[in-house]
């Protein structure tokens, strides 16, 4: 079952309330979307929480939500679930630091490139 924007931001208020001091993996510093192999992704200390997948849709939507001008790359771009990248994202949470972070695949014609942000709670549009 996907997470819903309201679950999300909830998981991210309790994350950032619990939150301990930085850990030594790299996802603390994600703010903004970052590009990484998957050697570089920390498995073993990131649990799967959930989804932002809406059941049923093979294909999300590509269109982006930025009403104050914002971009894609943009540290304070808003967490819309319904909009891309988000409607791509699986939810991490981070089980030395207790941070979540989400994560999802770029496919391009040649090239497929992972991608992880840290969820900001106030940032995630509800």
């Amino acid at each position: 079952m996907p997470l819903n924007a309201h679950e999300l931001k909830q998981l991210a208020e309790a994350a950032e309330q619990s939150a301990e001091p930085v850990c030594g993996c790299w996802l603390h510093r994600t703010d903004a979307w970052e590009s990484f192999t998957e050697d570089r992704w920390p498995a073993e200390t990131l649990q799967r929480v959930g989804t932002l997948r809406a059941d049923g849709i093979d294909e999300p939507a590509f269109e982006e939500f930025h009403p104050h001008g914002t971009r894609y790359d943009s540290v304070d771009a808003p967490i819309s679930v319904a909009h891309f990248p988000f409607n791509r994202c699986d939810v991490f949470r981070c089980t030395a630091c207790a941070r979540l972070v989400l994560r999802y695949t770029e496919f391009g014609g040649y090239y497929v490139d992972h991608r992880a942000r840290r969820v900001d709670a106030s940032l995630v549009i509800a």
